[in-house]
């Protein structure tokens, strides 16, 4: 059932041309319901978020606990169990050299305190470098200092003039892994003394068209950045949590970020939280009995302990070994469909890495998020119980783990009926 917009403004909606939006009233497992009662299989976790499907049980249970307990309180010098636990665990699982843990809310906001840790870094050892190294198609986020680092497109264009400078270097791209790799050579051989930062989505670059790594390319632009002093920063908002195939993307590298951000999946996709985790270097140039030497970024809702406690129920549900199994279950079911559309006339490019598909549909166009395709497809899709939400002529999906054979199996018949027509 379609519902009027009324009072809200929705986000990335055009709410002129967008017509009214669907109205959802229950979510269950991979299943969204409408007011009406239909149902629809959320293909992409509701924008990358849901990790073990909607409204789990035992999520829910632990949230419930909690919030009798203790809802929120300041995090500045107080702390609270929650957060201390999820903090522990999570550095035992993340990528090695991580060593502590900065709470915040979203993945821009993770973003903007890796940015400003790396540059504020710099300043406290008296280094006065200003460069930031980011990659072509790149997507970090809507808040000021995450969009300076996206690449120039319609999504920053009014705000250009406000957004710091950028050096985008090709990202990349299976197949084009010895070029990027050139290209940042080149590049840090003239201004590697100047820069402070390189940051990059590792291995699947999302909003961009969901563009995949060369990993070992990838892993030599790291290096070569390590040699220059400059601060890697490994923008893990999509791919963290099992989304690649391994539980971090940065997992299929040798070379490990300095600082790493995370949001989405982290707490399975039922409450907002962010974090922004560093090497122990980053944290201790900040050691100072000099105050000014503090940093100085925060929210009100830095922490949440209700946040915390789903965080850490997805954490129980994520490291049981069928969990695990799933997600390999789910790439496997994909790479065996790619197999069946890859010569196909109609696709441009299929590409997958652990749970993320991707279907680049030949439309003779330029591929563009704005691509007319795009509203056709979404609507395509609905109409046959399932939310795919195209980036312009590129299907994607990234569904929940707990997704079953079956309900993949129909996901990809409606994709093929879609890239042939019949």
């Amino acid at each position: 059932m379609k519902t009027p917009a009324g009072n809200i403004w929705y986000p990335y909606t055009q709410m002129k041309t967008s017509g009214e939006p669907l109205c959802i009233v229950k979510g269950e497992g991979v299943y969204l319901y409408d007011t009406e009662g239909k149902k629809y299989i959320d293909a992409i976790s509701s924008w990358w978020v849901n990790l073990h499907g909607h409204a789990h049980p035992y999520i829910a249970e632990r949230v419930s606990a909690q919030l009798r307990t203790l809802e929120h309180v300041i995090f500045s010098r107080f702390t609270h169990p929650p957060a201390l636990e999820f903090a522990a665990r999570l550095l035992k699982i993340l990528p090695s050299g991580q060593s502590k843990i900065f709470f915040s809310d979203n993945g821009s906001t993770a973003v903007e305190a890796s940015l400003k840790m790396a540059i504020q870094y710099c300043r406290q050892r008296g280094d006065n470098r200003r460069r930031v190294i980011a990659l072509q198609h790149a997507y970090h986020g809507d808040t000021f200092g995450s969009m300076s680092v996206s690449e120039r497109g319609y999504f920053t264009k009014p705000f250009r003039d406000f957004l710091f400078e950028t050096d985008f270097l090709p990202a990349p791209l299976r197949g084009q892994g010895e070029q990027a790799v050139t290209a940042m050579k080149e590049y840090l051989s003239r201004f590697g003394s100047q820069t402070a930062a390189f940051i990059y989505e590792p291995i699947v670059q999302g909003a961009g068209g969901m563009l995949m790594h060369d990993a070992d390319a990838l892993n030599e632009m790291i290096r070569a950045c390590r040699e220059e002093e400059i601060i890697t920063i490994a923008d893990e908002v999509m791919t963290g949590f099992g989304r690649t195939g391994k539980l971090f993307a940065s997992d299929y590298m040798d070379e490990k970020p300095d600082i790493m951000c995370l949001s989405k999946g982290i707490t399975g996709g039922t409450m907002a939280m962010g974090v922004t985790s560093c090497k122990a270097k980053i944290f201790d140039a900040f050691l100072s009995d000099d105050k000014t030497k503090t940093f100085f970024h925060g929210h009100s809702y830095t922490a949440n302990p209700l946040a915390c406690t789903a965080a850490l129920a997805s954490l129980d549900l994520l490291e049981k070994k069928e969990c695990m199994d799933r997600i390999q279950f789910i790439s496997q079911q994909h790479r065996d469909f790619l197999k069946g559309i890859k010569n196909n006339k109609n696709v441009r490019n299929a590409r997958c890495a652990g749970t993320i598909l991707a279907v680049e549909l030949n439309t003779g166009e330029e591929t563009s998020y704005f691509h007319s395709s795009s509203d056709d497809s979404f609507r395509f899709f609905l109409e046959r119980g399932m939310l795919l939400r195209p980036l312009g002529n590129i299907l994607y999906m990234m569904p929940p783990y707990c997704i079953s054979k079956d309900e993949l199996g129909r996901i990809y018949s409606a994709v093929e009926e879609k890239i042939t027509g019949k």
